[in-house]
């Protein structure tokens, strides 16, 4: 796959104003020809002084038939975003242009030197982590990173319990505002079964919604109310992040900066599963 790491890197060449001559940061161009758009690899010349420079040499990596003009305006910045997008046109190359006119492409788009990240949470009410991932994933703030969020969001409707922990998700009974009956069914995380365990003694049995229990792959972000468990680490010998229920998008964003730094640390660039 070529994928300019920058938009700064993508020319566009519809005209020869300055002759054969490209600006001195340009590694590719693109330009409408009369067989279509054609996609060039340049090479400028290193030693040359100004900010237009001569073209040392020049290939074709893509044009005509092998080139898709991506039809709405893009965060160039989405880097995941656009491979997919690539990846979906079924063109060999995918050309984007961005919301301030800039350009960049696709070819030969593939995923796999990305590294999956699994995010574990739950839902209802809204999945904060899950959520709060892709509200921000879509500014572009993770295009850098090259990751692919693989989400795990667990109904909790599906356990079926009698009583849920709060009334934010409108459930008709809750742990926080409904006495509970014998031979209720409860659904909870670990502060849930503690408060229960105060009021009712041991009797009461529950079941858990902790996405931190249902992390299966590595490297992950899980949400969780336990402060305490907040940061980088190992789960059941899974390596990733734990996030508070509550976690600002700005701890968030942090948490999969984190893990995604230190798990490439760990096993290597790009490497993911």
């Amino acid at each position: 796959m070529i994928f300019p790491p920058h938009c700064k890197f993508v020319g566009s060449a519809n005209g020869t104003p300055c002759g054969k001559r490209a600006y001195f940061l340009s590694r590719y161009l693109v330009r409408e020809t009369p067989g279509g758009t054609e996609v060039l690899e340049v090479e400028t010349d290193p030693n040359g002084t100004g900010l237009m420079r001569d073209v040392l040499s020049a290939r074709v990596l893509a044009s005509g038939d092998d080139v898709y003009r991506y039809p709405e305006r893009v965060n160039v910045q989405d880097r995941t975003f656009l491979v997919q997008e690539a990846m979906r046109s079924g063109y060999r190359c995918t050309v984007f242009c961005g919301h301030g006119e800039q350009t960049t492409f696709v070819l030969d788009p593939d995923l796999s030197a990305f590294l999956r990240v699994h995010v574990y949470d739950i839902t209802p009410p809204r999945p904060h982590l899950s959520a709060t991932l892709g509200d921000l994933e879509r500014t572009g703030l993770f295009g850098d990173l090259e990751v692919v969020f693989e989400h795990h969001v667990r109904d909790i409707r599906e356990i079926k319990a009698d009583v849920y922990p709060c009334r934010a998700a409108g459930f008709p009974r809750t742990v926080d505002a409904d006495p509970l009956r014998p031979g209720d069914r409860v659904a909870g995380c670990l502060t849930a079964r503690e408060l229960l365990r105060e009021c009712y003694g041991e009797e009461v049995a529950v079941e858990t919604i902790c996405p931190l229990e249902k992390v299966a792959a590595e490297p992950f972000i899980a949400r969780c109310c336990r402060s305490e468990r907040a940061g980088l680490g190992l789960w059941n010998g899974l390596f990733g992040a734990v996030v508070h229920w509550g976690a600002s998008s700005w701890e968030i964003a942090t948490a999969a900066r984190e893990v995604a730094t230190a798990w490439r640390r760990r096993d290597g660039e790009g490497s993911g599963r």
